[in-house]
């Protein structure tokens, strides 16, 4: 694992910990990190044809900050860990939901 993937992953396990302190205890989520890494989580769950259970609980609890697609796009230093598609389902995934990107 490079050193800017080992930072994105470092930066998925603190969305994990504060989507506790939320009310959302993303049990698969944590599994997938601990199995696949956070690049190809992010990448699986970006890459689904529809938004994760978690994003779905975390967009009902008014947190989708702390969602995957927004932890990416919010953040451009994880940008070039990601192809122009997989940015852009991104995008769309927050604007289909509403949500304004920080970037």
């Amino acid at each position: 694992m490079s050193p800017i993937e080992r930072k994105f992953h470092a930066a998925l396990l603190a969305a994990y910990n504060r989507s506790k302190d939320v009310g959302y205890n993303a049990n698969i989520f944590i599994q997938m990190l601990q199995s696949r890494g956070g690049l190809l989580t992010a990448k699986s769950l970006i890459n689904s044809p529809k938004p994760s259970d978690g994003y779905t609980a975390l967009y009902e609890l008014g947190h989708l900050e702390l969602t995957v697609e927004a932890i990416v796009i919010d953040h451009p230093e994880w940008h070039e860990l990601f192809t122009e598609e997989e940015l852009a389902m991104a995008r769309k995934r927050l604007a289909d939901y509403r949500y304004s990107p920080a970037e």
